[in-house]
Order: structure tokens, then sequence, then C-alpha cells
């Protein structure tokens, strides 16, 4: 990359576990810096579109929605681009609450080196739904959980907001054939969630589904089916009682289906505000669609797309959302696009809003396809105040 704004591409590693991959930027190129790894498995098993927004280093991430039941093989990528070691430990989570596992503690994680760790190796056995919760005892990482289910699809499971008593989670497709709602909650208290789904005219309830009960320390799932009706919409999980909130951790399975009983599946997380600017780069001409949802006042939006990682000028467009209402957006394109392309959505006014993004690129009859929430991309800096002090110099 040698200016900013205009994306350039690369080839990701090699294997189709789609393995982790880190990236630095420093000066000028520093403000926004996104970068997206897509990966195409065409194969019958593991078959899928996977696509992951990198996420900064840190030293907590935590996972609903994995699995190590049926033809599930997840596994959590683990990246360390610091200059010293890190060491890891793993939480996992289930329907009888926490699973002790010595494999899964004081992983260590070489320094500029990724690590992969097969969650069936250290689970004890079969778990329909699991929430996992990557602690890093010294040292900073990234990480990120891949889940792949057989014929049946797979894709990155991102690492979702902190636990929260309320949780958002955008971008349902209006063909969603299947969607499946895992959470979790601390072991200090059950939750009692609403669940509400934001439709074109704001916030209702889905009937037969309104709420789900979480039992303290443990996760729960519920089927939701076809739920959005042909609709887009988010989803948002909130306290029964608001005299009793209590933070968890939500995803959200969602399944497209194609000719001849083919699919794909995307996991959507929890995720805050896109705020002042979020981006998501790797979009494609004709399979980029942008979810936006305002979870409280109308918002004005402004959507740019950049140049084309081969050549483009820029476009950009506001987009009205109503209170609490979901918008479906075919990404606007760059004039002359030649490659691929950044998104980036800035909040003009209102919200706040919640932003994700769907990349479809069919296959075999297979609707392969993933979605990404947007994030923060971290353009802008708080900078402390300063003045001149004569008496430094006579110090």
């Amino acid at each position: 990359m040698t200016k900013p704004g205009t994306p350039v591409t690369a080839p990701a590693a090699n294997g189709d576990a789609a393995p982790g991959t880190g990236a630095v930027a420093t000066g000028a190129l520093a403000p926004g810096f996104t970068v997206t790894q897509t990966t195409v498995v065409t194969e019958q098993r593991g078959q899928g579109l996977s696509g992951l927004t990198c996420t900064p280093a840190g030293t907590s991430f935590w996972f609903a929605g994995a699995s190590t039941a049926g033809d599930r093989v997840d596994y959590l990528s683990l990246v360390n681009t610091e200059s010293s070691a890190a060491v890891v430990d793993i939480k996992l989570y289930g329907d009888k609450g926490l699973i002790d596992s010595d494999a899964a503690n004081g992983i260590t994680v070489a320094p500029g080196s990724s690590q992969s760790v097969l969650l069936s190796t250290i689970s004890k056995g079969a778990v329909t739904d699991l929430a996992v919760h990557v602690v890093v005892r010294s040292g900073r990482i990234g990480a990120a959980l891949h889940a792949a289910d057989g014929g049946k699809g797979a894709d990155w499971i991102p690492a979702s907001a902190d636990p929260a008593a309320t949780q958002v989670l955008p971008g349902l497709p209006a063909d969603t054939a299947s969607a499946r709602l895992v959470v979790w909650a601390p072991p200090e208290d059950d939750a009692d969630l609403k669940i509400q789904l934001s439709g074109k005219n704001g916030w209702f309830t889905p009937a037969g589904n309104e709420s789900i009960h979480v039992k303290a320390g443990m996760v729960a799932a519920v089927d939701l089916g076809k739920v959005t009706r042909d609709e887009v919409a988010g989803l948002r999980l909130s306290p029964s009682d608001d005299k009793h909130p209590t933070p968890v951790v939500a995803a959200l399975r969602v399944d497209r289906a194609g000719a001849g009983g083919k699919s794909d599946a995307a996991w959507l997380t929890g995720t805050n505000p896109v705020g002042a600017r979020a981006t998501v780069a790797d979009n494609r001409a004709g399979a980029s669609t942008l979810y936006l949802t305002s979870t409280g006042d109308a918002a004005t939006v402004r959507v740019t797309a950049s140049a084309g990682s081969g050549g483009g000028t820029p476009a950009t467009k506001e987009v009205q959302l109503p209170a609490g209402g979901t918008v479906a957006l075919p990404a606007p394109e760059p004039a002359g696009l030649n490659g691929t392309f950044a998104l980036t959505v800035e909040t003009v006014s209102g919200g706040p809003v919640v932003a994700a993004r769907m990349l479809a690129i069919p296959a075999k009859d297979v609707p392969m396809f993933t979605v990404q929430a947007l994030r923060d991309d971290h353009s802008t800096v708080k900078v402390p105040q300063a003045a001149q002090d004569p008496g430094v110099v006579l110090r």
C-alpha cells in the first residue's frame, strides 16, 4: 500500500482452513487502516465463503455460536504480531456451564506467528452450542473463530462486542432460510431477554420468539426459523426487566438456501455503533449489500465507495434511516471500477447506527455469502491539549 484511499489486494496464506493473518500500518497509512480476508472453499466438506475483517490486537475476545457437535469443525486462530510471546487461556461454556480443560490453559503464541486451536481437542466431547472467551495472560494477540459445518456452510465467527445488557446484531438477509440464536450469561446472574427485530419501519417482536432465558454461567440457544419473513432485519436482545440488566454475549447463525438443497452459513455477532466512521474492505462489483440499522432516532449516514484497487473514482451516497429501522442498500460503486474497493459509513446525524456488509459470490449452485459488521476504523484519535511553557527552556 502506497497511499491512503486506494486499496490493494494480495493472496492470503494457502490452506483450506483459512489460516490467520496479521497486518501492521504506520504513519499516514495507520488512520482508517482496514484489512479483510476472504476465502472460498468449493469442495463439499467445508464449502462456503469465509470473510473476516481484522480486529486490533487485544487481551480479551468473546465468541458465541461455536460448536463441536455433528459435522462441525471449529477452530480458534490466534495471531501474535508483537515482538514478545503471548500466553493465552481459552474458556469454553456450554449448556451446563464452564467446561474444564487443562489443554485450554497456558497456550503460548510465539512473536510474529499464528496458532490454530481445534475446539474439539479442548471441549471434552460434542457440545452443540458454545461460547468461547479468549483471555491473554501476557502480551497481546488477535483472535477469530472459524466454523465449518460439513457441506452446510462455513464462515468466520467474529469477536463479539464485550458483554452488555443490550446486544444488537445487524445483517439478516431477506432470504434467510433459518436462523439460530446462541446467548451466554455470566456466572453471577441469569438473563431474561426480549428478542426484537428491526424492520423497514422500526422495532417489532417476532411472533413465537418473543424472549429467551439464559441460566447463569451457561449457554442457551433457540431456533428462529425463517424469522425475517422475506424482509431484511437487525436483531436486538435487551432485558425483559429494565431493573434487572445482565450482560450477555450473543451470536446468530444465518443460513441461505440454494438449488438442490445446497446452502451456506454466516454468523452475526453483537456489535457496537459505527460511530463517526467505519470501514469494510474487499467489496466486489454487484456482490456487496449494506445493512444499516438505526437503533435509536432517525439517522442520516454517508456511504463512500473508495477507488478500486485497479482504478476508479470514489462515489458517495447519503441514506436516510427511520427510527429503529433497517435499510438494505446495494453498495455504491466507484465509477470506472477495476478490482475491489472499500466501503466507509459515516454517521451524519441521529442514530446510533450499526451496520453490516454482505458479500455474495454464488458458486456451483451454492449461495455463498459472508457477513461482516462494520466497526470503528480508528480514523481519528483524541489528542491531549497542550500549551507552550517557556519555563521548560530555563530549567
